[in-house]
């Protein structure tokens, strides 16, 4: 599945360029996959048991519970990561008890701060799926895949992944920061590649625009290319597409990539898919956006962001994770076969760690299947998202809801509010969000009802005014 090549035919030039000098140099990396029998087969989507509304199982993915103990911790807000857990018992690092008498005792909490958003990690097909492989494989070869860690299960779910984001190919890699991490360092080996001195020229230099907002994957990605002095760097204000206009417009390079979260993590806007994709048109730079928190959740067929927008073939390189709407873990990136043979020859996050273990990646071929064919999780989260919007009055446009409070002080009194009221609901401070900006971090998921929203935004309106909350809409707080 070829993309739209509005951005001319330089990028896929240089690329082929950079992949004839690895030839030359002997560099290519290959994947070799080891057959693993008896062999998943790609077309066995039927044998994927689905279900066409909510089961018991799913209220698990949002159902936690705690021990008192810890549930008192928290509360004074006093870090766990000395406890150890012993049987039923909470055990701190001296050894004794906390309290002996609240042993067996569990508080149930409702989790509105998680990343599963199709509530796919309780879904028995996925289960089995895990459960049978390991029986088969246990947990398959262990090494790099540029070595023997490279499988047919590994090879289907890349298949899957490629038709589900309407790409040539895709890459498995461990995480979804690994992904980043692999196609900004490859990246900067193009100009190292293609230069035709020792240190490349001023003007051979590729342009990296970032949304100041972006992931803290891709903000280590760019650090690490810079290294290399081969990209030069402008980070644009937040979804600002005035200000990358006017920077694509100044700049002088040729190379130019434009990289952007597609749904930000943090403040759960959208990025401005279709002016992007218009500019894209006019300066053409490779887009490549990551897709974290849109695969699965937003499309008609879970395709994310770029297919809700109708802007996948315009989208050069798709970077994506099975760690959240999918349920499972690892990550991937969705591109042509050519971007993928350079991305796995010099994307070093990849080459140097261990391929996904066969039992992960069966269930999350499981969970293409399944997150694809049970549509009614998609329409249950944004009936959810209508739903607190109606219930608060406040804008929403995704499942990720940012409610700014301000200062640490605040954030930690709302979020003990709702812990006592019964919601796992995580205040955000610095330094993952600027200082004077902190906030609760509510996410919904398809497996919340109706009344559980109507539980929470009660509890929230104690502790937070909805008329007055602030809405993520920062500008240009650079991350850099």
């Amino acid at each position: 599945m070829e993309n739209d090549n509005n951005y001319g035919d330089s990028w896929d030039s240089w690329v082929d360029e950079a992949l004839a000098k690895l030839h030359s140099l002997k560099l290519l990396r290959s994947l070799r996959p080891i057959n693993l029998s008896p062999q998943p087969h790609k077309n066995c989507e039927d044998d994927y048991q689905v279900f066409d509304e909510m089961q018991p199982w799913d209220r698990s993915s949002v159902e936690i519970s705690i021990s008192e103990p810890t549930f008192q911790k928290w509360l004074l807000d006093i870090p766990s990561s000395v406890m150890r857990f012993i049987g039923d018992e909470d055990t701190w690092s001296n050894g004794v008890a906390d309290n002996k008498e609240a042993n067996g005792r569990f508080k149930k909490l409702l989790l509105f701060s998680g990343n599963d958003y199709l509530g796919l990690s309780s879904h028995p097909t996925i289960a089995r799926a895990v459960a049978k492989a390991a029986q088969e494989h246990g947990m398959g070869p262990r090494g790099s895949a540029l070595i023997c860690g490279y499988t047919n299960y590994h090879r289907l779910l890349e298949s899957s992944l490629a038709d589900l984001k309407k790409k040539e190919d895709c890459l498995l890699c461990p995480t979804g920061f690994a992904a980043n991490m692999a196609v900004m360092v490859a990246l900067g080996n193009i100009v190292s590649l293609l230069a035709a001195a020792e240190k490349p020229m001023k003007e051979d230099r590729i342009a990296l625009f970032s949304d100041a907002l972006n992931h803290a994957s891709i903000i280590d990605g760019i650090r690490l290319a810079e290294r290399q002095h081969t990209v030069d760097v402008y980070v644009y204000r937040h979804c600002d597409m005035s200000h990358l206009s006017s920077l694509l417009s100044s700049c002088e390079l040729k190379k130019k990539v434009v990289v952007t979260d597609s749904l930000f993590s943090m403040d759960g806007d959208f990025a401005p898919m279709i002016e992007l994709v218009n500019l894209r048109k006019r300066h053409g730079f490779l887009l490549v956006i990551d897709d974290a928190h849109g695969t699965f959740v937003c499309g008609k067929h879970g395709g994310g962001v770029a297919e809700e927008f109708n802007c996948d073939r315009q989208v050069d390189i798709c970077i994506g994770t099975l760690s959240k709407a999918a349920g499972c873990h690892g990550g991937f990136i969705a591109c042509s076969k050519k971007w993928k043979q350079l991305i796995q020859s010099r994307g070093r996050s990849f080459i140097f760690s261990t391929s996904s273990p066969v039992p992960i990646v069966a269930a999350a071929h499981a969970a293409v299947i399944v997150g694809k064919k049970e549509g009614w999780r998609r329409k249950a989260i944004w009936n959810r998202v209508q739903e607190f919007r109606a219930l608060t009055g406040i804008p929403i446009t995704s499942p990720i809801i940012s409610l700014i409070v301000g200062s640490e002080e605040k954030a930690l009194k709302a979020s003990r509010h709702l812990l006592k009221s019964g919601f796992h609901v995580t205040a955000i401070r610095p330094p993952t969000v600027p200082p004077n900006s902190c906030r609760l971090r509510v996410t919904l998921c398809a497996t919340h009802t109706t009344d559980d929203l109507k539980k929470l935004t009660a509890a929230l309106s104690c502790c937070i005014n909805f008329q007055d909350i602030s809405l993520c809409n920062s500008r240009g707080t650079a991350r850099l």
